[in-house]
């Protein structure tokens, strides 16, 4: 349930914990996300994939990424089994290569250009970047997985990345302003 006045929406949190679903989408309909296909081969020599918004960069030392996946995913149990994916940053000229590879229970490549990495996983031609990876961890969390993955390789593209919000599909937008420079990291001494 929620309330509201001219400028916030206050939500309110049931006493067992729960949020209506309709209120959780709504308050992280406001942040930003990328969009990025996951894509594997499958025993079969055939492509599969899904889209995420939730993929990120987890660590620099060891190189790890990590994403969630909805537990009720098709395609997920078949790229867990290969160990291996790549992950294709889509771009804002990709958006029908989103909504193909958003389908269900459908040969989703069936008329996507895509050619092979150097292992063996689709490539979607016009991403921003590409990161072939390893899987190393699928943790349960609620009704999704987190998938925790190395990085085995790279490549960067061109393009601006395709984001989502509110329901909408965009596009990065810079300031004029920089961000702020970064603070010397303290070093640490011994007492």
């Amino acid at each position: 349930m929620s309330t509201s006045t001219s400028t916030t929406t206050t939500i309110t949190v049931a006493e067992d914990g729960s949020i209506d679903p309709l209120d959780y989408r709504q308050v992280f309909g406001m942040l930003p996300t990328g969009v990025t296909a996951i894509t594997g081969t499958s025993k079969e020599d055939k492509p599969v994939g899904f889209v995420v918004g939730t993929f990120q960069s987890l660590s620099i030392d060891p190189p790890l990424v990590a994403f969630s996946v909805d537990k009720g995913s098709s395609t997920w149990p078949t790229i867990r089994s290969l160990e291996n994916f790549t992950a294709n940053v889509l771009s804002t000229a990709q958006l029908p290569v989103c909504r193909a590879l958003s389908r269900r229970g459908v040969d989703k490549f069936a008329d996507l250009a895509h050619g092979k990495g150097p292992h063996g996983n689709p490539r979607l031609p016009g991403s921003t970047a590409w990161l072939d990876c390893n899987v190393l961890y699928e943790v349960v969390a609620g009704d999704h997985y987190i998938i925790v993955a190395s990085i085995i390789g790279m490549e960067v593209g061109s393009g601006d990345a395709l984001v989502f919000r509110g329901g909408k599909f965009g596009e990065f937008t810079e300031w004029d302003q920089p961000a702020p420079a970064p603070k010397p990291i303290a070093e640490e001494t011994s007492e």
